[in-house]
């Protein structure tokens, strides 16, 4: 039986101006100007078809006058030509305005159209580009338990545009999970463009080529009875089609053998409720709070209890009588009370968000990840956003909120790592993680020389108008993304052990653009700043 072998067909049609980088598909920011070269090239087009026509117009023309002309002619050539001037005409026509038309027929207008094409395409995203933006999809459909026909019909929360999915698109994302080995998602595709197949909808695919991917999925999947009916259906579609014929005898073979085993001459026959979101148990992975943390996303599980609520106030914060915070104050609201966890309100203004995003645009590449063993940086599935570092020297307005910082939190910012500005992309997220170095891994930040990561400070630069919480699976919170707001919280007790709660997560942005900026402050030189301690309370 051979499996399929295809590319995936989710064509994007756009470019980046900052030179050649893959994964265009992490960052909305980049991917935003995309948005203005497509039509750009769109333009470019409508040129050439104007310039198409125009060609034709005048060929047209040609051809007309010719018509008369000869039709006139060939009435009686010889009376024709009898007149002098005829006779000049003719000889004229035929030494230089039938080679000016040849020169007018030999012109190609899709020059102009084909240069800008090929000054783009070094920049278009990549098959790479284009299977991770199906993938998102996918991740988006898994962490907020949205059906295909949602996906298709764009039937998402917070949308302020139409947004479909043809036949054809649900056939290409099945065969990238296809592709992927990752039939659970195929299936669920593949039955997506079966089911607009047959509501009627156009379409270039073939329904014997859906048929195909989605009986072998669910083989795959493990229901041979259903397989079947799917195999059978393609059969009666295409009877002359090389995998049907030996599929359905292997699949009838093997659910034979199964009925033997199990003592059981005839099988039931397969249910007629189509294939959707929960037919199948989705496959377990490698991240074991999976279930809690995609939870906490979809905003269930949170435990914030009427308990916990009592304990949360809102103050005014003037870090210890700062001279810089004495006249204004940050407002601050407990988000959480252990581990204690606040917001600051007004903490980046509009215009610092804008010079920010203006000075880290140019700079984004994939986020990284430090290597627990090497304390290397590298990319990694389960971080899909893209980041820039930029130091105070660059702008007063980073050295503006390095110091702000400073003062909302008491600690220097001396010994802290650079603002790291990041942007998720289609179904940007960071699955759940540590920010500090473990013991089993010591040299994470060894390189830097200056500790441990003491604490976070996260400052939201946009509104996200679904997903995109930052959740912390430990004690069932969810921080939901505030422009201009900002989250602070200590990873380290005073004792200087790891506060293991603190482990959180960055949830896929289902609709919107998100913008953070993260200044993770470390353990050097915060000695007379925040004492060190016997115990581990904070």
């Amino acid at each position: 039986m051979r499996k399929h072998l295809s590319l995936p067909a989710l064509a994007l049609v756009c470019c980046c101006f900052w030179g050649i980088q893959a994964e265009v598909y992490t960052s909305i920011g980049q991917m935003t100007d995309l948005i203005y070269t497509e039509k750009e090239l769109v333009q470019s087009l409508k040129e050439y078809i104007q310039a198409e026509e125009s060609k034709l117009a005048a060929v047209k023309s040609w051809a007309n006058k010719l018509d008369v002309l000869t039709l006139a002619s060939t009435s009686d050539p010889e009376v024709y030509l009898a007149h002098p001037v005829n006779a000049y005409k003719l000889m004229k026509r035929l030494n230089t305005e039938w080679s000016e038309l040849e020169s007018l027929v030999l012109q190609d207008p899709s020059d102009g159209f084909i240069s800008n094409m090929t000054v783009h395409r070094q920049y278009f995203p990549d098959e790479e580009d284009e299977k991770g933006a199906a993938k998102a999809l996918m991740r988006l459909q898994d962490t907020y338990k949205l059906d295909s026909e949602s996906f298709s019909k764009g039937k998402l929360p917070g949308v302020h545009h139409n947004a479909i999915l043809t036949v054809d698109d649900c056939y290409d994302m099945g065969k990238t999970a296809y592709n992927e080995a990752d039939y659970y998602h195929a299936v669920l595709w593949m039955q997506q463009a079966l089911r607009q197949m047959d509501a009627g909808e156009e379409h270039v695919v073939s329904k014997a080529d859906v048929l195909d991917y989605l009986s072998y999925s669910v083989y795959q999947m493990g229901d041979l009875p259903r397989a079947i009916e799917l195999t059978r259906r393609l059969v009666a579609i295409d009877s002359s089609h090389q995998r049907a014929g030996g599929n359905l005898r292997y699949f009838e073979k093997l659910l034979s053998k199964q009925l033997k085993e199990l003592n059981q001459e005839v099988q039931e026959p397969a249910t007629e409720e189509p294939i959707q979101l929960g037919t199948y148990k989705r496959p377990k992975d490698y991240l074991p709070e999976r279930e809690i943390y995609e939870g906490l996303c979809r905003g269930e599980g949170v435990k914030m209890t009427s308990a916990r609520r009592s304990r949360l106030y809102c103050r005014y914060h003037d870090g210890n009588r700062n001279p810089r915070l004495l006249l204004q104050p940050m407002k601050e609201e407990d988000e959480w009370d252990s581990p204690h966890i606040v917001r600051y309100l007004n903490a980046l203004s509009d215009s610092e968000i804008e010079k920010i995003k203006e000075l880290a645009k140019p700079r984004l590449a994939r986020a990284t990840v430090r290597d627990p063993k090497t304390g290397i940086l590298t990319t990694a599935n389960y971080r899909v956003s893209k980041s820039a570092w930029l130091e105070g020297e660059e702008d007063p307005v980073i050295e503006r909120v390095n110091q702000r910082i400073e003062d909302i939190t008491g600690l220097t910012t001396q010994t802290a790592e650079l603002l790291q500005i990041a942007n998720y992309g289609v179904g940007g997220q960071y699955e759940p993680h540590f920010d500090f170095s473990r013991k089993d891994e010591p040299d994470a930040f060894k390189t830097l020389g200056t500790g441990n990561r003491v604490a976070t400070f996260l400052n939201y630069m946009s509104d996200v108008e679904a997903g995109g919480a930052t959740v912390f699976p430990d004690f069932g919170a969810a921080i939901y993304p505030k422009k201009g707001t900002a989250v602070f919280w200590y990873n380290l007790f005073r004792s200087g052990e790891g506060d293991y709660r603190t482990r959180h997560a960055a949830c896929p942005v289902l609709v919107g653009c998100k913008w953070v900026s993260n200044k993770w402050i470390h353990e050097r030189g915060q000695e007379f700043r925040r004492p060190c301690g016997l115990t581990e309370v904070d």
